[in-house]
């Protein structure tokens, strides 16, 4: 066929079988989209239902889980509350046992008591038979408990049996008298005294296994310790009892003598014993208004485990050349040689002035109960309206010579009760194994003590008396006040001029 045929051909099917032919691949293509979006889709819900799948067997698994925990919690509690009901029913059978061992020991010493005693009368008995039989010549009795168990003795359980020789010694009525009084710094009337006053608070019950340590005992033992200062170890073989004891004995016997006897041997004078001790006091000296001398001493402790540089006591250790700690008692003293104010306590550290505005006595000026009396201290001691201390500058006058020697007449009354004292109480003259904390205690005791032996006029022996060395310190305010200034020059004067000053200052 010729091209020209072709064309022809071409012509004759017209524009119809050519859209045709598009169509159909249009329909293709139309149809290749609709699968590829159903595949998507079918993908997409095999997703979603994996997930949902997935979801739900962690559900399932989360709850086989909770379900095991609950399982397991309910198995653990189960199992503390079965341990728990076996404890509490094992501390219910010790405590049954327990309950019954003791009542079993409470019967087995009542049965020995009883055995005891029926074998003591037994004794007593047999004893008494064999007397008879050989006053008639009847022959020899036969021994008790031939042939069988011997006799029971009563045990003492829970106390070591010691030697109470030396005790009943001193507590015999045969005992010498001055033994006595050396023994325990006074006389056995005193003693005696002491302890009808400290009877019903230091006495004590027997118990079943122990009998109570009788009241002499137990005030022999506290002032034997606060008048020799030996260690709780040599008191404990003296008097036959344990170290602890001892230690016990002293603190209680003390704390009794504080709260029983401190009130009426040792308290600050009212209006008539004021006026009784002004007046003994100015007819010594000459100086009116004194009501009472004033001293301060150190008592030696052991280094304390905290504020130990408050406790040094730098001028001890200077002088001694070996370190000392203290704490300080201050103390007035009336005309009589007994303490009517006491101070325990403070730390050595301070001076004498600032334990002095520590102290009750200062806060008892203040309050006004001071008015017209003097108290006498040494240098050591500011002057205050109510503190009368003597001329401490250079380029003294006669009639300033004249007033520090009576001042220091007066001064001496402490400075001899506080000799007396440490005497007395060798205690206070060594450190001692009582705790910082009840130091205080058993040094008011030692000052009432020593006020019950003044006023029954007990001597200090002279082998025993010690040497008192405290040194003086000096106030930063040495006058703090015009008006005690100018009554102290008139006092002076007067002295000079009535002629009380004596002439021993030339």
């Amino acid at each position: 066929m010729t091209n020209g045929g072709r064309k022809r051909k071409q012509l004759q099917r017209g524009p119809d079988a050519g859209d045709e032919t598009a169509a159909a691949g249009a329909g293709g293509n139309n149809t290749k989209k609709k699968r590829s979006i159903a595949k998507i889709l079918t993908s997409l819900v095999a997703l979603e239902a994996e997930e949902h799948a997935d979801r739900a067997g962690a559900a399932d698994a989360s709850r086989r889980e909770l379900a095991l925990l609950e399982s397991n919690a309910d198995a653990r509690s189960q199992a503390t509350a079965e341990y728990f009901a076996k404890v509490e029913g094992s501390f219910d059978s010790a405590a049954e046992a327990d309950s019954a061992a003791r009542s079993k020991r409470s019967r087995l010493s009542a049965s020995a008591a009883a055995a005891a005693a029926v074998v003591a009368a037994g004794e007593e008995s047999c004893s008494a038979a064999t007397g008879t039989a050989s006053a008639s010549g009847g022959g020899s009795p036969s021994r008790a408990g031939a042939g069988g168990p011997g006799p029971h003795h009563q045990r003492r359980l829970w106390v070591k049996d010691r030697s109470r020789a030396w005790w009943d010694r001193c507590n015999s009525p045969d005992f010498p008298e001055a033994e006595f009084r050396r023994a325990f710094r006074m006389s056995r009337a005193t003693f005696d005294t002491i302890c009808d006053a400290l009877g019903s608070a230091v006495a004590k019950e027997d118990t079943m296994l122990r009998a109570a340590i009788p009241v002499r005992q137990r005030v022999a033992v506290c002032v034997w310790r606060l008048a020799t200062g030996e260690p709780l170890r040599l008191v404990s073989k003296r008097f036959g009892l344990g170290i602890s004891t001892c230690h016990k004995l002293v603190l209680e016997v003390c704390a009794a003598i504080k709260s029983v006897l401190m009130p009426r041997f040792l308290q600050w004078p009212d209006a008539d014993a004021a006026a009784r001790a002004k007046a003994a006091f100015e007819r010594t000296s000459g100086v009116p208004g004194v009501i009472g001398a004033m001293y301060t001493t150190h008592i030696p402790i052991i280094a304390p485990k905290i504020s130990v540089a408050a406790y040094f006591n730098r001028r001890h250790t200077e002088r001694n050349q070996k370190t000392s700690y203290s704490i300080t008692l201050q103390g007035v003293v009336g005309p009589d040689g007994a303490f009517t104010d006491v101070c325990i306590g403070w730390p050595g550290s301070m001076p004498d002035d600032q334990v002095l505005e520590k102290s009750m006595l200062h806060q008892r000026a203040a309050a006004g109960m001071m008015h017209e009396s003097w108290l006498v201290g040494g240098a050591s001691y500011p002057l205050m309206d109510w503190v009368l201390v003597p001329y401490t500058h250079q380029n003294l006058t006669w009639t300033q010579h004249a007033f520090n020697e009576k001042v220091g007449d007066l001064r001496r009354v402490a400075v001899e009760a506080f000799v007396r004292l440490k005497s007395r109480w060798a205690c206070l003259q060594k450190r001692t194994e009582v705790k910082l904390q009840d130091l205080p205690v058993v040094l008011g005791a030692c000052c009432v003590l020593h006020n019950i032996c003044e006023m029954r006029g007990e001597e200090v022996d002279q082998d025993i008396r010690c040497e008192l060395v405290d040194d003086e310190t000096t106030p930063e305010n040495p006058v703090r006040s015009e008006a005690a200034k100018r009554a102290r020059d008139n006092i002076a004067h007067n002295l000079l001029h009535r002629g009380l000053a004596g002439t021993t200052f030339f």
